[in-house]
């Protein structure tokens, strides 16, 4: 049964120290930063606009997602869909800002792009994927939370908790 690969995985991924540590190291990225941009395509832009709204109103951060559809085709069909995440953070993006990029398989071209930009600036980045050990994505990030199971059920739902965790342990903080 599926629901069993969902219980070995999470017990198996969320118990490890390596985890702890990671979720530590992010949160202070997470609390020290002006803006969060958030990055994903498909479910995991979905993701990026459901963390971008709980960050800002439970999170109280000015946060951003690259998912509004004039402003994906817009930038798309000016710059290429795999440099337009790219172009839209050259215009927003400021210093002490964090980009949180999401994707499942981290072998997205605008994904990467993006953050190789961000990267340039001397930007905090964070990037979550899973598939391949090893994906482009996997070690760009200040912090990479790398999931070993190519199952986009269950990279998609653990990418979000992962951000749940690093969010409701903010709002805890602050308290």
């Amino acid at each position: 049964m599926q629901l069993n690969t969902y219980i070995d995985f999470f017990n198996d991924y969320f118990k490890s120290e390596l985890l702890r540590n990671q979720l530590n190291h992010s949160l202070g990225i997470f609390k020290k930063c002006d803006r969060i941009f958030f990055i994903g395509n498909g479910g995991s832009n979905s993701i990026c606009s459901h963390m971008m709204e709980d960050f800002m109103k439970i999170g109280k951060k000015r946060t951003f997602a690259f998912s509004d559809p004039a402003l994906i085709t817009c930038f798309s069909n000016d710059y290429g869909y795999d440099n337009a995440m790219k172009e839209w953070l050259k215009v927003m993006w400021s210093e002490n800002d964090l980009l949180v990029a999401i994707s499942s398989s981290g072998n997205s071209a605008n994904i990467n792009n993006a953050v190789d930009y961000v990267k340039t600036r001397n930007g905090n980045v964070i990037t979550l994927s899973g598939f391949e050990k090893g994906n482009k994505l996997s070690q760009k990030g200040d912090e990479n939370f790398y999931l070993p199971i190519a199952d986009y059920g269950i990279v998609e739902c653990y990418h979000q908790t992962i951000l749940h965790v690093i969010l409701d342990s903010m709002v805890l903080n602050e308290k």
